[in-house]
């Protein structure tokens, strides 16, 4: 059975965070996935992951503070064990507007990936949905990103790859071989959850998970399995009912 991580951006709206981890276990999670905003008190949370027992496998860190900062990223993957870190998001402004610029931003990811990948841990781009929208000259980002090869790791987030317009189906295999994690997230049927942003619990949803899931196993080393909920109004009922339905996946 898989070990499935939790995503604690998922929890962001019901603090504090040593009762989500408590919450966490409960449930039987085995490991979770950190973001920016666990990081602040890191002897803090070390101790709130040593009292569950909880694996923080892997986190996720801006751009800016990998590239500027990649001594305190490997300080807080090493206090917390991380084996995998993800750069997950990209502000409009800054991204690109053409096939050359996606793939010379590949090239910056894996310029940032340096250091991280010489202290042995794995590096990657974590999508979401503007990766797979055409851009005016007919380019995919997605594919001009990782243009480069091996070298830069990802992770899926599947959900926004189908509100990007994408078949995930087609883009896993396309890159299995540099698939290290995905996002296990669900979509909402048309005209629910509107106080969910649309997003609902894994399963409950319209994303066909079985068939994603047997090709993630089958055609990828895919280490991390990582469910979130971008805005859950509950974040116990969604950790619950996420990893039953999971769990029978």
């Amino acid at each position: 059975m898989t070990d499935f991580s939790y995503q604690l951006y998922s929890s962001r709206e019901f603090p504090p965070l040593d009762e989500t981890l408590r919450m966490l276990k409960r449930l039987r999670y085995d490991q979770v996935e950190g973001y920016g905003g666990v990081y602040g008190d890191l002897d803090g949370l070390k101790a709130a992951l040593a009292e569950t027992g909880l694996a923080m496998s892997s986190g996720h860190f801006s751009l800016d503070t990998i590239e500027t900062e990649p001594e305190k990223v490997l300080e807080i993957a090493r206090a917390t064990g991380m084996q995998a870190v993800y750069c997950p998001f990209l502000v409009p402004d800054q991204r690109p507007s053409d096939a050359a610029g996606y793939a010379r931003f590949g090239e910056r990811l894996r310029k940032a990936a340096e250091p991280l990948n010489g202290a042995g841990l794995t590096f990657g781009w974590h999508n979401h949905d503007f990766e797979f929208r055409p851009l005016p000259d007919g380019s995919i980002p997605m594919a001009e990103i990782f243009r480069g090869g091996p070298g830069l790791s990802w992770e899926a987030d599947i959900a926004w790859i189908v509100r990007g317009g994408a078949d995930p189906i087609e883009w896993i295999e396309r890159y299995a071989d540099q698939l290290s994690a995905i996002h296990i997230k669900d979509i909402a049927p048309e005209g629910e959850a509107a106080d969910e942003d649309g997003w609902a619990d894994v399963g409950s949803g319209t994303v066909d998970w079985k068939r994603i899931l047997d090709t993630v196993r089958q055609k990828t080393k895919a280490r991390f399995f990582v469910i979130e909920h971008d805005k859950p109004n509950d974040h116990e009922r969604f950790a619950r009912r996420s990893i039953e339905n999971a769990s029978k996946l």
